[in-house]
C-alpha cells in the first residue's frame, strides 16, 4: 500500500492532479446550481416589484 501511495516518486504530481481534477468537477456541479438559485431569487424579486 505504501508503494502505491508513493507512486514511484511521482506521488506529489499524481495526487495533486487528482485533487485539482476533483475540485474542478465539484465546481462544475455546484456553480450552475448556485447560479440557478440566484436567478430564481432575482425573478421572484422582479415579480414582487411588478405586482406593486
Amino acid at each position: 500500500m505504501s508503494e502505491f501511495l508513493h507512486m514511484g516518486g511521482y506521488a506529489l504530481y499524481v495526487w495533486s492532479s487528482y485533487g485539482i481534477a476533483f475540485l474542478i468537477m465539484l465546481f462544475g456541479i455546484f456553480k450552475p446550481l448556485i447560479l440557478h438559485k440566484q436567478q430564481l431569487r432575482e425573478l421572484k424579486l422582479k415579480r414582487q416589484r411588478e405586482k406593486r
